[in-house]
């Protein structure tokens, strides 16, 4: 495996290092104090890209749309200090599969890592209870490890929104669309494992993000995950 930990502080880096060897055997580690040195360092074969955006060189979410560009099919988690919801939110929507504050602990990032390596996306709890009202809106990230239902707004916020209640709601297939969607995957990947077209993973999605009551994929990820976590807690 080989990975790539960008980011301006030693260490940071270091410790990241440290923590991802549990990961296996044999990891190759690339890293980088700059983005010059992130575009240098960064190669078509790297298994993950972590990258801070706040680094010499950086330019917003420049460095990362240009990681993106150059190298579309490594994965990218983006590794910060910061804990504005509209930045992580900003950061997924450009195809980055996972935002890990730097306050969560080394294991979270970790368990953060192995659901991306798996092919899933990394939503930060936090970003629950900042979502726009009709979604999860107001609920806590303990409320939904100890699988309270979720208020759902946007219809008078008299019902509860469940996986259950979205089975009553969505055909079987559906159902099947938005469990691959909770994992972080592609349409392309989601019609491929259900034997379907992705124009017809596109018909599903617009089904479901009215059934969520979201707007775009990246809210109906983050409620599908919940919703997820919260059947399975």
């Amino acid at each position: 495996m080989k990975i790539l930990i960008a980011d301006d502080h030693r260490l940071v880096i270091e410790a990241v290092k440290a923590k991802l060897s549990e990961l296996g055997a044999g990891i190759e580690f690339v890293l980088a104090l700059s983005v010059d040195e992130l575009l240098a360092g960064a190669t078509d074969d790297l298994d993950l890209a972590l990258i801070d955006l706040n680094m010499p060189g950086a330019d917003g979410q420049a460095h990362i749309d240009e990681i993106r560009r150059r190298h579309p099919a490594v994965p990218v988690i983006v590794l910060s200090g910061y804990e504005d919801p509209s930045i992580m939110r900003s950061a997924l929507e450009r195809g980055v599969l996972g935002f890990i504050p730097k306050a969560y602990s080394p294991d979270v990032m970790l368990s953060a890592v192995r659901l991306v390596l798996a092919g899933g996306v990394y939503v930060p709890p936090m970003m629950l209870t900042a979502l726009p009202p009709g979604i999860v809106a107001g609920v806590s990230a303990s409320s939904a490890a100890a699988g309270e239902p979720f208020a759902r707004g946007g219809n008078g916020g008299g019902g509860t929104q469940t996986l259950e209640h979205l089975r009553s709601v969505l055909t079987e297939r559906q159902v099947e669309v938005l469990q691959l969607l909770s994992q972080g995957k592609p349409n392309k990947l989601i019609g491929r494992s259900l034997g379907i077209s992705e124009g017809t993973v596109k018909i599903h999605l617009a089904a479901i993000f009215r059934a969520l009551n979201v707007r775009n994929r990246t809210e109906a990820v983050v409620a599908a995950q919940a919703l997820t976590e919260a059947q399975q807690a």
